[in-house]
């Protein structure tokens, strides 16, 4: 199920900051269809292309890490958010959790993987880990530096 559709931000007007959510079954194949939302959504917005590309990338990163690496939440979905101010974009993926922390893996020449959270943190202004009883949120700002810090 989906909550604050793309179609619906560009025909009510919804003011920039407010933040979306997309809550989809687990699974692989849910990563298109969060990607085309979340573009969908930030072009709509008038979010500049370079941070829609920057975005694109994050979520398809932070969705695959979190399909491959942890477990679905406890109804079985993956949940995504995200909110929009002064062209800064602020992404969450929030899982079940999984036997590890998300950390950049090591680099390597020829691994067949890994690479992952060293695009997102070569992409995001600030990027980091929540922990919570239910589960855990990776989340990404894109765009400038975000107001997490400052709370």
């Amino acid at each position: 199920m989906s909550t604050g559709s793309s179609a619906a931000a560009a025909s009510s007007g919804a003011p920039l900051g407010e933040k979306r959510t997309l809550r989809l079954p687990w699974a692989p194949s849910a990563a298109p269809r969060i990607r085309r939302e979340l573009v969908e959504d930030l072009v709509a917005r008038g979010v500049t292309p370079p941070v829609v590309d920057e975005s694109e990338i994050v979520v398809s990163e932070l969705v695959a890490n979190a399909i491959r690496h942890a477990r679905p939440l406890a109804d079985g979905a993956i949940r995504v958010h995200w909110k929009v101010k002064n062209n800064v974009v602020e992404v969450e993926v929030s899982d079940g959790g999984g036997p590890t922390v998300p950390r950049p893996a090591p680099p390597t020449t020829w691994g067949p993987g890994g690479r992952g959270l060293r695009i997102v943190r070569s992409l995001a202004h600030e990027w980091g880990v929540i922990e919570d009883p239910n589960g855990r949120t990776v989340w990404a700002s894109l765009g400038g530096p975000s107001r997490r810090r400052s709370h």
